[in-house]
């Protein structure tokens, strides 16, 4: 769910290649996304590896099973460590995307491992809420299957040619979700409940999107042919 971005693509921001646009600190917190995203995150750029962005995800990633350790090895799943490790995965997020606007290091890697990080976070998250049923399970199983689909789809979309972009809709779905697993780490509240509903809802019209936008691209490469 979770998220290619205007975080990582050229050193110059759009307002400078354009020589307008709206204020640097917008731009800089990432409020502001217009311009299109950077040439470095497209299609065919060069992975970029080791970049400073792209470490801060990596540190992300390996605090996955270190959370999932700490959470699963509690009594009834609330657990402050757990909560906290969860909190800042999740923030690390908005980390790298600061570190690539201030450093310009943008790089098609740090667009790819963006939404796979968010995704296997909140995938994370679901296990633990699900062995310990500190939500739903009904709905931690949509969920969870959504994610699933999209990954066969997004494969799917790559091997066809699609350029693959997070929608704002989907942008806005990660975070309901992992706020309603990061409060239920800590108290049992309806609150959580209901922010989960939230975002399964804005999920859900996330992929409503992307399947639209798969189709269309589809019509378009392969036109249906006129009849004489």
């Amino acid at each position: 769910m979770a998220r290619p971005s205007l975080r990582r693509g050229s050193a110059r921001s759009p307002e400078q290649r354009s020589g307008s646009g709206p204020p640097a600190a917008r731009r800089l917190l990432g409020i502001d996304r217009s311009g299109g995203p950077p040439a470095e995150t497209q299609k065919g750029q060069p992975l970029r590896p080791w970049t400073v962005p792209n470490a801060i995800s990596y540190v992300r990633l390996a605090l996955l099973p270190v959370f999932l350790v700490v959470a699963l090895g509690s009594p009834d799943g609330r657990e402050p460590l757990a909560a906290a490790l969860y909190f800042a995965i999740a923030w690390g997020d908005q980390l790298d995307g600061l570190a690539a606007r201030l450093t310009g290091q943008y790089s098609r890697l740090g667009a790819l491992l963006d939404p796979l990080t968010d995704r296997a976070l909140v995938i994370a998250g679901v296990v633990v809420c699900w062995h310990f049923e500190l939500l739903p399970r009904w709905a931690l199983a949509v969920l969870v299957a959504r994610e699933l689909v999209m990954l066969v789809l997004a494969q799917v979309g790559l091997r066809a040619g699609m350029d693959l972009r997070i929608n704002m809709v989907g942008r806005w779905a990660v975070w309901p979700v992992m706020f309603a697993i990061f409060l239920t780490l800590i108290v049992d509240s309806w609150v959580a409940a209901a922010s989960l509903y939230l975002g399964l809802a804005l999920t859900l019209w996330a992929t409503a999107i992307y399947l639209a936008d798969g189709y269309r691209f589809l019509q378009a490469r392969h036109p249906p042919s006129s009849s004489t």
